[in-house]
């Protein structure tokens, strides 16, 4: 059994910033790749952005030069630091992280936390 804990999302002006926290827990053997995703009201969910074990990134083009995604390898958790924020980055925002475990590999999702961009 794994468990993503998303925190950080909120209320924030447009040009202001949010980070976000994801904490994994559980029979972890290993977390290959950690992401966030996130799904507006009528759209589709989105891959934001996407980290490695090793460490490499991939971001969206909608947010290069202002997000920034992180990982802590030993404590299993995956940031997301949002600057500069807009309107159209107001979405629910997932946690995902694709997990080794002694019974095989488990794609994890976290509930989900709502940030929201407004004036």
């Amino acid at each position: 059994q794994v468990q993503l804990v998303e925190s950080g999302g909120g209320l924030v002006q447009p040009g202001g910033s949010l980070r976000l926290s994801c904490a994994a827990s559980g029979s972890i053997f290993n977390i290959n790749y950690m992401g966030w995703y996130r799904q507006a009201p009528g759209k589709q969910r989105e891959l934001v952005a996407a980290v490695t074990s090793g460490g490499s990134t991939n971001l969206v083009d909608s947010v290069k030069g202002r997000f920034t995604i992180s990982r802590d390898n030993a404590k299993n958790t995956v940031y997301l630091q949002m600057n500069s924020l807009k309107p159209e980055d107001t979405a629910v925002y997932y946690c995902y992280a694709a997990v080794s475990t002694i019974l095989g590999a488990r794609d994890c999702w976290g509930q989900g936390t709502q940030v929201t961009v407004s004036s």
